[in-house]
């Protein structure tokens, strides 16, 4: 339930809730996050983009005074003067991601895989490339076991057989919390992320660096991947209208689509009231 006063530490997810329909941010969302920290309330942008987009991210939420990224997998502290700051940085062993991959074909098939394996700036995506994938330009096609020769950042798996609720759904029967963590973004595919990584264990990082109670947090999302950090901070959790019906449901609060501004919208009206 949505508190008085302000939350003292402001999360949003950036694809399909703070990031429009035609990959853009408007003038004036950028304008209210700016009045956002100029109250005095840290920002985060927590988001399933991998730290190889962290340029394209600090573009997007350019008020963000910490980043969590690939899921919570990796976390960087914008603020300190001396330079971006890495806190979080988790992974997944290739030969770890190779047996849960074949235990998940032994139940739904045969699936197209992608990993993360690299923090470059821009590097591609290596794997089974899918027409689906609307990024091709950072795809690059290599073998599965190329693939998996080392530790990834996080793979994303999809099948033809499958709705990716469904496959959703098997990964999280089928694969051992202790293992790994399985959640799906939007794109069509599960993702496969190192254990204990998502988005409420990324922003628990910045907020014991803030001194700041999960009570005090509000955060704003649209997919299942969202949803853990929905569990996890306490001010208020809000949805924007385009959201998955699951994260709607967890909601205190449903704000305008993302295409209108969903999230600068409610916070303009936070910061009047």
């Amino acid at each position: 339930m949505t508190r008085p006063g302000l939350p003292k530490l402001i999360a949003t997810d950036l694809d399909g809730t703070l990031v429009r329909s035609d990959e853009t941010v408007s003038a004036y969302t950028h304008e209210v996050l700016d009045r956002v920290r100029a109250a005095g309330i840290p920002v985060v942008g927590a988001t399933g983009r991998g730290p190889r987009l962290t340029e394209l991210t600090r573009n997007d939420i350019r008020a963000a005074d910490f980043l969590v990224l690939a899921g919570g997998g990796r976390v960087v502290d914008q603020s300190d003067p001396a330079g971006p700051l890495v806190l979080r940085d988790e992974r997944l062993p290739g030969e770890v991601l190779a047996r849960l991959l074949a235990d998940l074909e032994a139940e739904v098939g045969p699936l197209t895989v992608m990993v993360e394996a690299s923090d470059e700036h821009d590097a591609p995506l290596w794997g089974d490339y899918h027409a689906s994938w609307p990024y091709p330009d950072r795809f690059e096609a290599r073998s599965r076991a190329e693939c998996l020769s080392g530790e990834v950042i996080k793979a994303f798996a999809r099948t033809v057989d499958h709705h990716v609720d469904e496959l959703l759904a098997a990964a999280r029967r089928i694969v051992p919390p202790e293992l790994a963590t399985v959640t799906q973004a939007g794109q069509g595919f599960i993702e496969i992320c190192p254990p204990g990584v998502d988005k409420a264990t990324g922003l628990s990082v910045v907020a014991e660096r803030l001194g700041v109670d999960p009570a005090e947090v509000l955060v704003f999302g649209d997919q299942p991947n969202d949803l853990p950090m929905f569990g996890w901070a306490g001010w208020a959790r809000v949805a924007v209208a385009n959201a998955h019906p699951a994260v709607r449901a967890a909601a205190d609060e449903i704000t305008l689509r993302n295409d209108d501004d969903g999230v600068a919208v409610y916070l303009d009206r936070l910061l009047s009231r």
